[in-house]
C-alpha cells in the first residue's frame, strides 16, 4: 500500500476502507509506516529506542516478511545509526549505479570499455538532446563571443 499522503483524492475513500479492515497487508502497512518517523529524529541514541520497541511490534507480528525485513535492518541497525550522527546517504550513488548496471543490460555486453563509457555519459550525463533553439539562436548573433581567424585575438 501506498504512503497515505501519496493516495490520490478519487481512491482516498478504498483506501480508507482497506485500511480499516484486519487484514494482513494492513497490518504490514501499519508497521512500515511506524517506522517511518525513524528518520526523523535528530539523536542516535532516541532513534536507537524507537527502533527497538518498533523491532519488538515487528518480530511479534506472525508475518513471516515483516519479521524478516526487520530481523534485516536490526542486523544493519549499527550502520544505519550512522545517518543520525553523520547526515549522510549514499542514495545517489546507488541510484546511478543502477542506472550504469542498465545501460549494460540493454546492450547485451560492449566490445570494449570506451564504447561502455560513451554509452555511460550517453545515458547518465545529463545532455540535452533537444536545446532551446531559440537561445541557441541567440547566440549566433551575439557576436562578440565568435571570433575568426581575421580577427585580433586582443580584440575579443
Amino acid at each position: 500500500m501506498a504512503n497515505e499522503e501519496n493516495v490520490p483524492e478519487w481512491r482516498r475513500a478504498e483506501f480508507e476502507a482497506v485500511k480499516g479492515e484486519n487484514l494482513k497487508t494492513g497490518r504490514a502497512w501499519a508497521i512500515k509506516e511506524a517506522l517511518r518517523p525513524f528518520w526523523t529524529y535528530r539523536y542516535a541514541q532516541r532513534a536507537a529506542d524507537y527502533f527497538r520497541r518498533w523491532y519488538f511490534w515487528a518480530t511479534h507480528s506472525r508475518l513471516t516478511p515483516v519479521v524478516s525485513a526487520s530481523k534485516t535492518l536490526q542486523a544493519h541497525l549499527r550502520n544505519i545509526l550512522t545517518y543520525f550522527r553523520h547526515r549522510v546517504i549514499n542514495a545517489t550513488a546507488e541510484g546511478l549505479n543502477r542506472k550504469i548496471r542498465m545501460v549494460k543490460e540493454m546492450a547485451c555486453g560492449f566490445r570494449n570499455r570506451e564504447h561502455y563509457k560513451t554509452a555511460i555519459y550517453f545515458h547518465c550525463g545529463g545532455l540535452d538532446l533537444y536545446p532551446d533553439w531559440k537561445h541557441q539562436h541567440e547566440r549566433e548573433t551575439d557576436h562578440s563571443i565568435w571570433w575568426s581567424p581575421t580577427q585580433n585575438p586582443e580584440a575579443r
